[in-house]
């Protein structure tokens, strides 16, 4: 982090830097010398200083890096909590663009044209306009409060080549679903590389779509970043808090960054619809990806969401819904829901072997 005091010191005159003004004057210098501006670096806002529990009530601890470059299923076996998706060592996250899905008081958003292809197959018109269908499996709840947590099922759902995504994650929203702050897990070729689950955070402001893992998010911690590949199969717990300023998001056991409230203009301090769901993002109404780990809701081995709660909020009582045929979502307890499916193509298939 900058020091924005370094660099004022010249000719043995101290010197002071005058709030958001950029002033600069020397203490011994005569009173009738006017202020000159400052041609210094911009003075940089202090750092923001996580709450000292996270969200679940627990102090911070170091997660557990599995080896750079390791697959979601080595870094399961490994016990890691996360892996570098590269060998670079940078803990800078990069931005990463994708069509992204959301859900407000009047509605989902079920389709709207991308200029991004998915990596397969490759089409004649890179830059062409198509067609992105989204499908959700969710829990949502209206009413006041300063964050969410759950514990949510890290899968390794199948992506059909011609299909861009499948995720799930926690969506931090004001009640008009305009202004959002988002974690999870997400399968996406075209953002990740590879067909493996990996952490993601997403932001909108004023109901305009920023990017994957960057686009205003401040990287704190120091051993895991957006982006970074996740273990499949298992249960790990995301959430989002409103403190010092600033929206965190938190990872299984750390904090793992922020976006800063000036993102909004200081006008968005407190959520108003809180959301937990699992979402395609397909080129068709019809998809043949899989959501969770490709069992329906009620499905006794299905992904689930579990344990979801409100910070400073309203006692969880979640509104389940599916807004496709080919997906589903079902309570397991008052705080807990199974979600997921095979898709149209799964359905299909078990259709043909009926017959």
């Amino acid at each position: 982090m900058p020091n924005n005091r370094r660099g004022l010191l010249a000719a043995g005159l101290a010197a002071a830097v005058v709030g958001a003004t950029g002033v600069v004057w020397t203490l011994n210098a005569s009173a009738a010398e006017p202020p000159v501006p400052s041609v210094s670096a911009p003075i940089v806002d202090a750092a923001p200083v996580p709450p000292a529990l996270l969200p679940w009530g627990v102090k911070p601890s170091k997660l557990k890096r599995g080896k750079p470059g390791a697959t979601s299923k080595a870094v399961a076996a490994a016990g890691a909590d996360a892996a570098p998706a590269d060998r670079s060592g940078s803990l800078l996250p990069v931005p990463e663009f994708g069509p992204k899905g959301k859900n407000s008081k009047n509605g989902p958003l079920r389709e709207e044209r991308t200029d991004v292809q998915p990596p397969a197959p490759p089409s004649a018109e890179p830059k062409a306009q198509r067609e992105v269908f989204y499908h959700y499996a969710y829990g949502k709840q209206v009413g006041a409060t300063d964050g969410s947590w759950a514990n949510i099922h890290i899968a390794k759902p199948e992506l059909a080549e011609e299909d861009y995504h499948s995720l799930a994650e926690i969506a931090l929203q004001s009640e008009d679903g305009k202004q959002i702050v988002e974690i999870g897990w997400t399968v996406d070729r075209g953002v990740n590389g590879d067909a493996d689950p990996h952490l993601f955070v997403f932001s909108w402001q004023n109901g305009v779509a920023g990017c994957y893992n960057a686009c205003g998010f401040v990287q704190y911690s120091k051993t895991v970043k957006p982006g970074d590949t996740l273990p499949v199969e298992g249960q790990k717990r995301f959430g989002i808090q409103h403190a010092s300023g600033v929206w965190w998001v938190a990872y299984n056991s750390e904090w793992i960054g922020y976006f800063p409230d000036k993102l909004w203009d200081g006008t968005y301090t407190r959520g108003g619809l809180t959301q937990w769901f699992g979402e395609v993002a397909a080129s068709s109404e019809k998809p043949c990806t899989q959501m969770g780990n490709g069992l329906p809701a009620k499905e006794d081995w299905a992904a689930r969401i579990g344990t979801i709660s409100m910070i400073n909020g309203p006692e969880p009582k979640a509104t389940l819904k599916a807004t496709s045929p080919y997906y589903s979502v079902d309570w397991r307890s008052d705080r807990t829901f199974g979600f997921g499916g095979k898709g149209w193509c799964g359905e299909e298939d078990d259709e043909e072997a009926e017959e």
